[in-house]
């Protein structure tokens, strides 16, 4: 592995072709507006690109690609955005372990799986480093890259409210505003508008909402069953672990979604009292420091013990984590 700088990523970028881009299992705007912005300008530059991801995309998402036309290629250069390990692939990771050839990402937690890291980790979102890419690039940036890197911006800093947010995250949002990206249009989208059955599925959580160690834990689980009785999906759960961090005196907020083969995955919000990033580490997963996922081989209910042991053990101790920086 090797850490390269904006520059050198551009200069790789321009020299290839094929370009097959990678993007995480249960995708956010920032996986997806890396993806679409970075293949959007590499077909502007007369090459062949296209994005792939393990799960179904969101429908909300439908405005990154709908009108891009993909050429047929077999890929000759994979790019992974936002991918801090080769586990967050999904379903994709048996076919592309050990065959990444880039990786562009913010999070400190990355694994280091490509040939070639850029890895800027004070970035809000990953978007933000794809942006300079593209400019070191000397590719325009029109208004459909604009709006997918906005797209991921917006969505990895919690329409701006997150901690990770900089003075940086902020230029960077303005300056695609001036190059064309809808702010107000996108920022409904994302933050505002929700499907009757997502709606049906919060009611759900919320009712289940369980609490632990003095109410310092929230934890919602998200069955099946729920999905069923809902009409919802796993695809329409992106927004619902904010939920546990919105409850008064909670320091970490547990979602564990049931997967179809009976596995199970945890997204973890924390606040500042708690590293999240290294909470999912104990169990082969990552993220940031007050937002991180892993998977669990078992059921939800083996992963539901396993993850209140690890933290009421991390909430004992007193401990708190600075964020981890990889090198």
């Amino acid at each position: 592995m090797k850490r390269i700088n904006v520059e050198k990523c551009a200069s790789i970028l321009k020299e290839k072709d094929n370009i097959l881009i990678l993007t995480h299992a249960h995708p956010d705007g920032d996986t997806l507006g890396c993806g679409f912005a970075l293949c959007r300008a590499l077909l502007k530059a007369g090459k062949k690109a296209r994005v792939i991801c393990a799960d179904e995309i969101p429908k909300k998402y439908d405005y990154l690609f709908c009108d891009i036309s993909i050429p047929d290629f077999e890929e000759e250069y994979i790019v992974a955005v936002d991918v801090a390990t080769e586990k967050l692939l999904g379903s994709l990771e048996k076919q592309y372990a050990g065959r990444v050839d880039l990786c562009i990402d913010h999070h400190p937690s990355n694994t280091g799986y490509a040939d070639n890291l850029l890895l800027i980790a004070d970035a809000a979102a990953a978007a933000e480093t794809v942006f300079k890419v593209i400019k070191a690039m000397r590719i325009k940036v029109d208004k459909h890259i604009a709006e997918c890197l906005f797209t991921g911006i917006t969505t990895d800093t919690g329409c701006f409210r997150f901690a990770s947010t900089t003075s940086n995250t902020y230029r960077a949002a303005a300056e695609l505003i001036d190059l064309g990206a809808e702010n107000a249009k996108i920022n409904r989208i994302m933050f505002e508008q929700k499907p009757k059955s997502l709606a049906a599925l919060e009611r759900l959580a919320i009712e289940g909402m369980e609490f632990f160690c003095d109410e310092r834990i929230c934890l919602i689980t998200l069955t099946q069953d729920m999905y069923e009785k809902s009409g919802s999906s796993e695809e329409e759960t992106e927004a619902i672990p904010a939920l546990t961090r919105q409850i008064e005196g909670v320091e970490i907020g547990l979602t564990i979604r049931e997967k179809t083969d009976g596995t199970s995955k945890c997204s973890i919000r924390t606040y500042d009292s708690v590293d999240a990033s290294k909470l999912a580490k104990n169990f082969g997963g990552g993220g940031h420091k007050q937002a991180a996922a892993c998977e669990f081989k078992c059921d939800y209910k083996e992963a539901k013990k396993i993850l209140l042991d690890k933290c009421r053990e991390t909430l004992e101790s007193g401990e708190t984590v600075e964020e981890d920086v990889w090198e």
